[in-house]
């Protein structure tokens, strides 16, 4: 459930948060009334609490996937959440590039689209994966609450037999295995973000 939604967040949030990078004014492809749009819609997305984001999705998560509760359910408001959180967190991890990197490909010639794929996202590559090992991180915490809709997972066994059956014991192993989710997940990510960074240094070397 959240290998697929962090999936889905990745493959829609990323290129969002690239357009919200190149289309701001003095950029690669400035349009400044497009940039205010997106940025507005990712502001809206952001603004709404998952647990709301639930309910609020459910005739168009019927819509897509034919249920609106269970584990398919819980796949599109998890998707849904994490969209704009995505694109801030790549938007957050382009602007960290030095500018003067990208001003050296323009004087080569280098088109947008070259630009985007080989200077500014290889560039920003450490950052990203530490902003994806939040997202993922957050994701485990969305999937949790995604148990008031019978979403499966470590949340619906907390609430349907912790909670509901009175069974402290079963709360309290819910969560020590969501900290040790997080904890593996957060080493794994720092792990990669490090190696990415010395990669990169070795390269520029």
């Amino acid at each position: 459930m959240v290998g697929l939604s962090l999936a889905i967040a990745l493959a829609a949030g990323v290129p969002l948060g690239v357009l919200l990078v190149v289309t701001a004014p003095e950029h690669l492809l400035p349009r400044p009334r497009l940039n205010a749009v997106l940025g507005a819609v990712v502001n809206a997305g952001r603004s709404i609490p998952f647990i709301i984001l639930l309910f609020l999705l459910m005739p168009v998560t019927k819509l897509l996937v034919g249920v609106a509760i269970g584990t398919r359910g819980a796949i599109v408001p998890l998707a849904a959440a994490a969209i704009p959180f995505v694109a801030r967190v790549v938007e957050s991890a382009l602007k960290e590039v030095d500018p003067g990197v990208v001003e050296a490909a323009q004087a080569m010639g280098a088109s947008p689209a070259q630009i985007i794929f080989k200077v500014l996202l290889p560039e920003a590559w450490p950052a990203l994966l530490l902003g994806f090992t939040l997202t993922a991180i957050n994701l485990v915490g969305y999937s949790a609450m995604a148990g008031a809709i019978g979403g499966g997972g470590l949340g619906d066994i907390a609430i349907r037999y912790g909670y509901q059956r009175f069974r402290d014991d079963v709360l309290l192993e819910t969560v020590v295995i969501l900290i040790a989710l997080v904890q593996v997940a957060q080493s794994a990510g720092n792990w990669l973000a490090r190696r990415a960074a010395k990669d990169q240094r070795g390269f520029s070397a």
